[in-house]
């Protein structure tokens, strides 16, 4: 069992997860070429992958796609209003763009895909299960609802939104109107918000928690990080025993496995 997180951020996402013997993509938000190389670190091949799975139709999570999905034939699950929003669908084999349901099975995991809320036409975060083994990617995050809580109870490994400082952006040089909408119930999360996520569930003892999709003009990785764990030392966890942090970057891999 592997996570690999070969890009996160504005400019770019791509996840790697592997349980047994099945490989998944989430979001090709880089260049192929890109995840090609990222991939081959740690001696895995485009074309082993099972299928890709997309979270939105922004930019940043399905920039490679279109190359990706034509060059190595895999299938792509999208929801079906994602798919009328992603402009490559026409240039992608049909038998690739496949719709994507609340639940599937692919292989050994089940996959289950959760709602969430951010300004895009059906967003959605992920849940892997496999044996007695759940994995959570939940980014791009406005606000964190109900089914995201659920999504993160009893998760072993979480790749969780962090994508501001709220100084940093409040004080930062973006126009009022488009901190407005990263503030807003439709953006993003703050530090602040996914520390108060992870105490509001029940994580598994030891989980490994990633913080993703940092704004590179509002956010470090040593800034989340240290809000995060001061956040949750505040509320009684032991940060290396209870929770361990994971800083994720936009130019290089964080991996657990």
């Amino acid at each position: 069992m592997q996570i690999h997180i070969l890009a996160s951020g504005s400019t770019g996402n791509a996840i790697f997860v592997q349980l047994g013997e099945t490989k998944l993509l989430v979001d090709a938000g880089i260049s192929c070429r890109r995840i090609e190389r990222g991939l081959a670190a740690f001696g895995v091949k485009v074309g082993d992958l099972d299928a890709i799975l997309v979270t939105h139709e922004h930019t940043d999570h399905i920039k490679g796609l279109d190359v990706m999905v034509r060059k190595h034939q895999i299938p792509v699950y999208a929801r079906e209003r994602t798919w009328e929003k992603i402009s490559c669908r026409d240039r992608l084999p049909v038998a690739c763009c496949r719709e994507l349901p609340h639940e599937l099975t692919l292989s050994k995991i089940r996959v289950q895909a959760f709602n969430t809320l951010h300004d895009a036409i059906d967003p959605v975060g992920f849940c892997f299960y496999y044996r007695k083994t759940k994995w959570v990617v939940a980014t791009d995050l406005g606000k964190v609802t109900e089914s995201v809580k659920q999504a993160l109870d009893h998760a072993e490994v979480v790749v969780l939104e962090s994508n501001y400082d709220i100084q940093m952006l409040n004080t930062g040089s973006y126009p009022e109107f488009l901190k407005k909408r990263i503030r807003s119930p439709l953006g993003h999360l703050s530090n602040q918000d996914a520390a108060e996520a992870l105490v509001q569930v029940q994580l598994k003892d030891c989980a490994h928690v990633f913080l993703a999709h940092l704004s590179q003009n509002n956010n470090r990785p040593d800034i989340a990080e240290t809000t995060v764990t001061e956040f949750l030392t505040g509320a009684g966890y032991e940060i290396g025993r209870d929770i361990i942090v994971h800083r994720t970057f936009p130019d290089q891999t964080a991996s657990f496995i």
